[in-house]
This record gives structure tokens, C-alpha cells and sequence, in this order.
């Protein structure tokens, strides 16, 4: 856990998640019930064929909430890739995976990373710091404008020590 003056404590844990696609249960749920003070995603970490399975081609998919197109993430055979490591796919729940086509078992599993969810927090402390600058601006006057420090003697001294250049060069030229 980690911390300074200015971020709340960063409070994160991961947690192993996995299911099992197989003919008799093609799709499974990555589901998280309402959680107001909790963030969630998954990490996908590997998809691998089981024991039992068939040198035949199993595709893995994600189906979209929002009847979109489901995008395939991992195609795999016994014979030719029986195991394929995921980095950098991070999805935010609801998720749906479902087994396209094979028999399985093929298991899918990653990390359910918790964060807490400091949204409602910051959009208080904003307000608070909006109202705060408020405040101050109201509370100190303005400044007023300086003057330049020019004066009628300091013009008028710069006067005859250029008057009294011009008439040393006329002096030295002739």
C-alpha cells in the first residue's frame, strides 16, 4: 500500500478467477454484483485446453453486453497450440466468454483486480477546492499597478549627458 499528501492510499487486490467451457456449458459470466465503493476488472492471463479434450479447434469469444460482434481471443487445437498466455487485455465487468466451436474443456482464467472506488470522493474534493478559490479570490483586494520610477530630474540629467557627448565628438572630429 502506497501513499502521499496528495492521492488516497492505492488499495488494490487481485484475486485468481477461472471458468470451464465445454460442450455442455458453452458461455460463462464474469459478473460482479453492484458494488458502489469497489472497482473491478480482469486480467486475462492464459487459456488453455483440459484433459479430455479433442485435436479438434476450440475458439474462445467474447460476447458484448450490447449485442455488438463477439471478438474471438484465442483459437486452440491439441495438436498445434494447446495453451496461449494473454497480456494486456483488461475487461471491466459484465463480461461474457463463450466457446464457439469445439468440445473443450478449455479453461480461461486471469485476476480479478479490486480497486476501491474513489470517483465520488474526487468530484467532493473538487468542489470543495472550487469553493475554496472562490473564497480567496473574493477575500483579497487587488493589487494596485506600479509606477515607473522615472522622474523630471533623471530626464532632464540624461538630457545634457547626451548633450555633452555630442559636443566632446563634434570636438574630436574637427
Amino acid at each position: 500500500m502506497t501513499s502521499n499528501k496528495n492521492s488516497k492510499p492505492d488499495m488494490t487486490v487481485a484475486v485468481l478467477w477461472s471458468c470451464e467451457l465445454n460442450a455442455g456449458q458453452t458461455t460463462q459470466k464474469f459478473q460482479i454484483s453492484d458494488d458502489e465503493i469497489w472497482e473491478h476488472q480482469l486480467a486475462l492471463k492464459t487459456i488453455c485446453l483440459g484433459v479430455g479434450a479433442k485435436d479438434e479447434l476450440n475458439i474462445v469469444e467474447i460476447v458484448p453486453e450490447n449485442e455488438g460482434a463477439a471478438v474471438p481471443i484465442a483459437a486452440l487445437q491439441l495438436s498445434i497450440l494447446p495453451m496461449t498466455t494473454i497480456s494486456g487485455i483488461e475487461l471491466t465487468p459484465p463480461v461474457t466468454f463463450r466457446l464457439k466451436s469445439g468440445s473443450g474443456p478449455v479453461y480461461v482464467t486471469g485476476q480479478n483486480l479490486v480497486l476501491e472506488d474513489y470517483s465520488w470522493d474526487d468530484e467532493e474534493e473538487d468542489m470543495v477546492e472550487e469553493e475554496e478559490e472562490e473564497e480567496e479570490e473574493v477575500e483579497t483586494p487587488p493589487k494596485p499597478a506600479k509606477r515607473s520610477a522615472t522622474t523630471k530630474k533623471a530626464g532632464l540629467s540624461k538630457k545634457k549627458k547626451m548633450e555633452a557627448e555630442k559636443t566632446e565628438e563634434k570636438r574630436s572630429a574637427k
